[in-house]
């Protein structure tokens, strides 16, 4: 898995996996914010304001970059698809061989991308926001 680390959109990020040599598969999990059990008073009272708590997985998809119109239409996707979201993370996965990476591959590449947003291990990965926009949470 491996995302360009100076997407400025969505747009660039689909385009950027396209022009790949090797065909690729965009890997997206949704996110929510959540208030960790161990969450102290503090952390509480900020998070019932809107601010802090953990991001958690809610939702993974993979599309193949011709499969994406726009945002908009991903974004639509999964409204219908799960809960409200936060942040979404991204990652491409590289084929081989002028091959797309098979269903096993892209399937244990969302379990590892998931396990990794869940320990906070985003660096690697874009991050946008409901409204399309590009985040920069390191």
């Amino acid at each position: 898995m491996h995302t360009h680390t100076h997407i400025a959109d969505f747009q660039q990020l689909v385009a950027a996996a396209a022009a790949q040599p090797q065909p690729q598969q965009l890997l997206f999990v949704f996110t929510a914010a959540e208030l960790p059990s161990d969450a102290t008073e503090a952390e509480r009272r900020r998070f019932e304001a809107g601010q802090g708590g953990a991001l958690a997985p809610v939702i993974c998809v993979d599309k193949a970059p011709a499969d994406l119109s726009d945002f908009a239409a991903l974004l639509a996707e999964s409204q219908r698809a799960g809960p409200p979201w936060q942040v979404m993370f991204a990652a491409s996965l590289s084929g081989r061989d002028a091959h797309p990476p098979t269903a096993a591959e892209i399937e244990t590449a969302l379990n590892t991308m998931v396990e990794a947003v869940r320990t906070g291990r985003i660096g690697g990965f874009a991050a946008f926001g409901p409204d399309g926009e590009t985040l920069n949470l390191r």
